[in-house]
């Protein structure tokens, strides 16, 4: 029985998986690198806490499913300290992202594709 439930928790996501759906559309409507910019223009335009679409990322960049390139296109490893860093107050705000000039893409397919 504890087999079953470690290996629920290895198949459930870590983060929200309709926020990974969305970025990762959005993602695959441009073909490029996604900016914190478009981040923040999915949270107004769908009426989401941009925090919630960054938690997601990060989530998805630790686990390995998303990646992150900085402003000299080389790619930097986004780590659980990296994530509490940014949390460390319980939410981010769209200028604690300020580091974070580079693009955002997805590594792999996720399960949903």
């Amino acid at each position: 029985m504890a087999t079953d439930t470690k290996e629920q928790e290895t198949l459930t996501p870590k983060w929200d998986v309709a926020l990974e759906a969305l970025v990762t559309e959005e993602f695959a409507e441009r073909g490029v690198d996604m900016r914190i910019a478009d981040f923040q223009r999915l949270a107004r335009e769908y009426g989401i806490r941009f925090d919630d679409i960054i938690d997601t990322l990060f989530r998805m960049c630790i686990e390995g499913v998303w990646g992150y390139r900085d402003s000299e296109g080389q790619q930097q490893p986004i780590t659980q300290q990296d994530y509490d860093q940014l949390f460390v107050n319980g939410r981010t705000r769209e200028k604690d992202m300020e580091g974070y000039d580079g693009g955002w893409f997805p590594l792999q397919k996720s399960a949903e594709s």
